[in-house]
C-alpha cells in the first residue's frame, strides 16, 4: 500500500468514525471498533495489509494491551473523585484561593479549583464540585456566569487535555512512551502560564454580558458590597481544612512527577532510584492517594454521610462500608465508559500503528516541509472538532505517531504528547458532552456556551501550542 492510499484510508475511516457517533448515534466504543475493523479489512486488499483474522487480533490485543495499563489508574482516579466530592475538599480549596487574591477577581477560585482537581478527576465531575462555588460567588458578588463559566472550564479543559494522571493523556503518554513525571511536570507548567494569558486576554470581554446565577443554587444568596474576605467565603459547617483537601489531588501528582525528576538526579539502580521508581508508579500514587483520602473522609463523618447519600449512595450506618464501598460501587460506574472508550481507542491506534506504510507515510510528511509538531497537534485538534472526545482525538493521532514518524520529524515522545494534549483544546462544541454539562451548570444558552466555552479553549489551545513549539524548536523538550 502506498503512503497516499494510505493516507486516503485514513481520512475515510476517520470520516467513518465521525459519521457512527455524530449522525448514526453510535456508542464512541462500538464506532471506535467499527472504525478500527473497516480500516484493517480495506487493508487487507493490499498484499501487505492484514486478513480479517490478523485484523481483529489487533483490536484484540490493542484493546487488552491499553486496558492493561490504563485500567487500573482509570478505577483508582474515578474513586478518588467521590472521595474528593464528598469530604468537601472542593469548598476548602476555593476558600483558600477567594484568601489568595483577599477577595478580588473571584472568577479565578472556581477556575483554579477546577484546574486542580480535574488532574485527577473525570470533566464532569469537576463540572459539577465546582459550579455551585461559581453560582453562589456569582451572586454573592455580582459576578456574570459567562465571566464564570469561561475560565472554571478553561481551568478544567487545560489539566484535562495536557495534565496526567487524567485518562486520555495518561494513555497518549503511555502510547506514545513519554515520561509520565515530565509530561506532567511540564503539562503543568504550560496549562498555568495558558490559563494565565487566557484570563488576560478574555476578562474584560467576559464581563460585556450579564448572566444570571442559577436561581436554584444562588436564590437565597445574598449579594455583598464588602470586599471583605470573611463576608465572601463559603461557609459550611463541615468544612474541612485546606492543606488536608488539597493532598487529596497533590498526593499521586506529586508522587508521580517527583519521582521522575528525582531519577534525573540519581544513579540507576541506587536505592533512591529504586523507591522513586515503586512511589511514582501511577498505580501505587492513585492508591496512596485513594488511601490518604479514606483516612481524611475519617475527621468528616457527617460531610461524607450526607454528600454521598445525595449522590445516590447507599444510607449507610456503617461509615466503612461507604468508603470502602460506596466509594468504589459510585466510581466503578462513572469510570466504566471511560475505560472502555480508551481500551477500544488502543484498539484503533493500534490497527493504525500496525499499518507497513505508516513509515512511508512518515517519510512523505517529513518531506513535505511542515514542521514536525503541526501534525500531532492538527490530528488532535481535527479529530477533537470531529467526534467531541479529548480520549478520542488523542488516542487517534497517537496512533498515527510512531517512534520512526517522531524520529523521522525530528520530535520527541513529551512534545508529541504535549502537542497532541493542546490540539484537544481546539473547538469544543455541541458535539462534546462536556459542552452541555459546562452550559447547563453555569446557565448558558447554546450561543453562549459557543462564546464562553469554545473561544476561550480555542485561545488556551493555541497559546499552549505556541509554548510547546517554541520550547521544542529550542530543545527544551
Amino acid at each position: 500500500m502506498s503512503p497516499i492510499a494510505f493516507l486516503v484510508l485514513m481520512v475515510i475511516s476517520i470520516a467513518l468514525l465521525m459519521v457512527l457517533i455524530m449522525k448514526v448515534k453510535l456508542h464512541p466504543v462500538l464506532s471506535l471498533f467499527c472504525a478500527a475493523l473497516f480500516m484493517g479489512i480495506v487493508m487487507g486488499f493490499w498484499e501487505d495489509g492484514f486478513s480479517i483474522a490478523e485484523v481483529l487480533a489487533l483490536i484484540n490485543n490493542g484493546f487488552g494491551s491499553t486496558l492493561g495499563s490504563m485500567g487500573l489508574p482509570i478505577m483508582l482516579g474515578a474513586i478518588l473523585a467521590m472521595g474528593v466530592q464528598d469530604t468537601g475538599a472542593t469548598k476548602a480549596m476555593a476558600n483558600f484561593f477567594i484568601k489568595l487574591f483577599r477577595g478580588k477577581n473571584l472568577e479565578l477560585a472556581p477556575a483554579l479549583t477546577a484546574y486542580v482537581v480535574s488532574i485527577p478527576v473525570f470533566g464532569d465531575i469537576t463540572t459539577i464540585l465546582t459550579s455551585n462555588t461559581a453560582n453562589v460567588l456569582s451572586k454573592r458578588k455580582h459576578i456574570s456566569m459567562a465571566k464564570m463559566a469561561a475560565f472554571t472550564q478553561t481551568g478544567l479543559n487545560l489539566t484535562h487535555a495536557m495534565v496526567p494522571p487524567t485518562p486520555g493523556i495518561l494513555a497518549v503518554s503511555i502510547l506514545l512512551g513519554a515520561d509520565l513525571g515530565l509530561v506532567i511536570g511540564w503539562g503543568v507548567a504550560i496549562s498555568v502560564i495558558a490559563f494565565i494569558l487566557t484570563w488576560l486576554i478574555l476578562r474584560k470581554w467576559t464581563d460585556k454580558e450579564w448572566i444570571e446565577p442559577i436561581p436554584e443554587i444562588a436564590g437565597e444568596i445574598e449579594e455583598v458590597k464588602s470586599d471583605k474576605v470573611e463576608d465572601i467565603l463559603i461557609k459550611d459547617e463541615h468544612m474541612p481544612k485546606t492543606l488536608p483537601s488539597f493532598l487529596t489531588i497533590l498526593i499521586p501528582v506529586v508522587l508521580i512527577a517527583g519521582s521522575s525528576f528525582l531519577k534525573m538526579a540519581v544513579p540507576e539502580g541506587s536505592t533512591a532510584y529504586s523507591v522513586a521508581n515503586v512511589l511514582g508508579d501511577k498505580v501505587v500514587a492513585l492508591g496512596l492517594g485513594v488511601i490518604y483520602t479514606m483516612f481524611f473522609a475519617l475527621s468528616n463523618k457527617a460531610a461524607v454521610r450526607k454528600s454521598n447519600k445525595d449522590s445516590g449512595g447507599a444510607d449507610s450506618e456503617n461509615f466503612r462500608e461507604i468508603i470502602l464501598n460506596s466509594w468504589v460501587a459510585r466510581g466503578l460506574a462513572v469510570a466504566l465508559s471511560a475505560l472502555l472508550i480508551t481500551g477500544m481507542g488502543g484498539a484503533f491506534a493500534t490497527v493504525i500503528k500496525s499499518a507497513p506504510a505508516i513509515n512511508g507515510l512518515a517519510d512523505m510528511i517529513s518531506g513535505s516541509g511542515v514542521p514536525g509538531l503541526f501534525i500531532p497537534f492538527l490530528v488532535g485538534a481535527i479529530m477533537f472538532t470531529a467526534v467531541g472526545s479529548m480520549t478520542t482525538g488523542g488516542m487517534t493521532a497517537a496512533g498515527l505517531m510512531t517512534a520512526t514518524m517522531m524520529s523521522q520529524l525530528g520530535i520527541t515522545p513529551l512534545a508529541t504528547v504535549l502537542a497532541i494534549g493542546a490540539g484537544t483544546m481546539i473547538f469544543n462544541h455541541v458535539n462534546n458532552s462536556g459542552f452541555w454539562v459546562i452550559s447547563r451548570f453555569f446557565n448558558l444558552d447554546l450561543k453562549q456556551g459557543l462564546k464562553y466555552i469554545t473561544i476561550p479553549d480555542l485561545v488556551a489551545g493555541v497559546l499552549s501550542f505556541a509554548m510547546i513549539f517554541a520550547l521544542s524548536s529550542f530543545g527544551v523538550i
